[in-house]
């Protein structure tokens, strides 16, 4: 499975609490997605990430040397591959994590993985929950992970750097006319993105509408039949997905799909809500509306 089928999967999952606001410093009046307490006294030196974002971000402010466990889904950047792969990003090996010795794990907020925070928790091992589905999430996150290994400015910096890709993307597609797509992410069963998630965002910063952007969730299981009614102008879709359509004779009810309006996106740049967020509109932005941003 890619790092963009395991956010597709797992974006509708349901969680408790916020990461709260705090002064800067008093790591301690932190909490997680889980509502935990973050109580970090020192910055961490041994860090386990479980999430393709958080392993990216850790890169990006300079902590990377400090990972010593990642899942299988991290990929990014290139080096993240020399850490040593944990497994699975859901539901974890708990004693493979122990094992490394670490003094923070990082993990997706989704109910499956609960009883695995609890456990590291009990294990004295400081463990940080969090959902990372929008784009407001990524930049709380970002700045709460540059805390917790006490670089809050490169944290910043990240945050502002991509905020100022998406601004200049938003900027020069707001005029434009506002074509709808339909964001086809897995087959079996048929899922799609709800306006819950940061893709549908994007979608809309790089100047298009979600038809499906009335779901709440960050995904949703929907029917061709429902597609077809809701007749999008164009179908974004990974080049995998993208092959499944042309391939599935049910999809030629669909005109986008009879007119060759089926757009292949780059896995690479679109699959997680990270470093690569302005990258990501800019790359919408080029197939929607070409030649529109400079």
């Amino acid at each position: 499975m890619s790092v963009f089928s395991f956010i597709a999967l797992f974006a509708g999952a349901l969680l408790l609490g916020a990461c709260q606001r705090a002064e800067r410093g008093d790591t301690a009046a932190l909490r997680d997605d889980f509502g935990a307490s973050l109580n970090v006294t020192a910055p961490p030196r041994r860090i386990v990430s479980l999430n393709p974002t958080t392993t990216e971000v850790l890169f990006a402010i300079g902590a990377g040397s400090r990972l010593v466990g990642r899942s299988m889904y991290d990929a990014f950047p290139e080096s993240a591959l020399a850490i040593p792969n944990l497994g699975a990003a859901l539901r974890p090996n708990i004693e493979a994590i122990i094992g490394v010795k670490p003094d923070l794990v990082l993990l997706y907020a989704s109910q499956d993985n609960r009883p695995a925070a609890e456990r590291l928790r009990q294990a004295g091992i400081a463990t940080a929950a969090l959902r990372i589905d929008s784009i407001a999430q990524f930049e709380r996150d970002t700045r709460l992970i540059g805390r917790l290994t006490g670089d809050s400015a490169r944290a910043d910096a990240v945050v502002d750097s991509v905020r100022a890709t998406l601004d200049r993307v938003r900027a020069a597609t707001r005029s434009l006319p506002r074509p709808t797509v339909f964001f086809h992410t897995w087959d079996r069963p048929l899922i799609t993105i709800g306006g819950g998630s940061f893709l549908s965002e994007l979608v809309d910063i790089a100047g298009g509408r979600n038809v499906y952007g009335d779901l709440p969730g960050p995904s949703g299981i929907v029917t061709v039949e429902d597609v077809v009614r809701r007749n999008p102008d164009y179908i974004l879709a990974s080049p995998i997905t993208a092959a499944n359509v042309h391939a599935d004779p049910r999809w030629q009810a669909v005109p986008a799909v009879r007119a060759g309006h089926v757009l292949v996106f780059d896995t690479t740049i679109v699959g997680r809500p990270s470093v690569t967020l302005g990258a990501a509109a800019r790359s919408f932005a080029d197939l929607l509306h070409p030649g529109a941003v400079r």
